[in-house]
Parts: structure tokens; C-alpha cells; sequence
């Protein structure tokens, strides 16, 4: 089964990441829409784990497919903050995280989950767990005061497909630690109904 424009677009640069020995996820509305109910989206997060040194040397690979500003990607590795980039051919546009120097963003990078995109074992990118993405979307529901219908949703779709395998416990600490455990409470009453 061949990908979608954006799932081709991000499998170059997770292919990147890859080859240099560079740990990431991919976040965001894609991550949600795996576990959950597929949505569009306009762009795509992925968190990585780089340090200046990388970044210097994947830049020359990531130029040969993407458009990129190297040095906001150098400025945002120094300061632990994002830069985007588009790809050459689609114009669709990534946006790169760096990794936090923090527990909660270590804990979600090594419980990321090997996502397949096709029919062969070769095509597998690493995905936020399904727990980690529901406490993301209702953080990022709490920041836009509640009014984002998309980030509750996903954050409920989520729960939905994936009830049976979520680890509650775990959910429970990083919602709760990530401030927004009213949230999940909400969420699950929601859910039942």
C-alpha cells in the first residue's frame, strides 16, 4: 500500500533521523490521528534528540529533500526549541522539536512506539504512546483555554480506539503531572457517557 503525501513526506526525514542514530517521535495531530480516528492535518511534530554536533551534520541531508533555515535550526537546538522544515516537492511543512532537558519528555521518548507504514517491516517509524499524546492534547487543550474542539477530541478519539491497551496508571501520573488531571477526569466521564 504506497503512503499518503504526508506520511511519505514525514518517512524522509524519520529516515534521516534514523540513519544518524537520532532518537524521535512523531507528536501531534499524525500521532493522535494512529492511535485515534485519522484527521487531517496542515503540518506534522516530531521530537528529536539533538545536539549541535547532529544538527550540523544532518542539516546537509535534511537540505537535499526539505527547504531549511540552518541556522534557526542551529539556534533552536542551542536553545531546546523548534524549526520547521518543507518539503522540496509538496510543500508540506514539519515542525522539529528538540527534546526537553526534563523526566516527562525522557519517559515519552523511550516509551515511543514503533508505528509500520506499510505492508513491509521496513517502513516502521517511532510514535508518541498512545498515553503520552491524550496528556499532550489536553495540555494543549488547557493552553488554548479550553476551546480547541480538535485537541479534546483527539485526546477522546484516542481513548476510544485505544480503552482496552492504555496504560491507566501511567496516564493517570503524566496527566496529572503535566497539570491537567481535572482534564483526564473530565475526559473519561465523557467517554463513559
Amino acid at each position: 500500500m504506497p503512503l499518503s503525501d504526508p506520511l511519505s513526506v514525514v518517512r524522509k526525514a524519520t529516515n534521516i533521523f534514523e540513519k544518524a542514530g537520532i532518537r524521535y517521535l512523531v507528536g501531534g495531530s499524525l500521532a493522535s490521528s494512529l492511535h485515534g480516528i485519522p484527521r487531517s492535518t496542515q503540518d506534522v511534530d516530531i521530537v528529536a534528540d539533538l545536539n549541535v554536533q547532529q544538527v550540523e551534520n544532518i542539516l546537509p541531508l535534511l537540505s537535499e529533500h526539505f527547504y531549511v533555515d540552518e541556522e534557526m535550526a542551529k539556534d533552536a537546538v542551542m536553545r531546546r526549541s523548534s524549526f520547521n522544515v518543507i518539503d522540496r516537492e509538496l510543500l508540506y511543512k514539519l515542525d522539529i522539536f528538540v527534546l526537553s532537558d526534563d523526566a516527562l519528555a525522557e519517559t515519552e521518548m523511550k516509551r515511543r512506539v514503533g508505528y509500520r507504514l506499510a505492508d513491509s517491516d521496513d517502513q516502521t517509524m517511532y510514535v508518541c504512546s498512545a498515553e503520552d499524546i491524550v496528556a499532550h492534547k489536553l495540555y494543549w487543550y488547557r493552553l488554548g483555554d479550553g476551546v480547541s474542539e480538535r485537541q479534546w477530541n483527539d485526546a477522546l478519539n484516542v481513548v476510544k480506539v485505544q480503552r482496552e491497551h492504555l496504560d491507566m496508571d501511567y496516564l493517570t501520573r503524566t496527566c496529572s503531572a503535566r497539570g491537567v488531571g481535572d482534564l483526564l477526569e473530565k475526559l473519561l466521564k465523557e467517554y463513559k457517557t
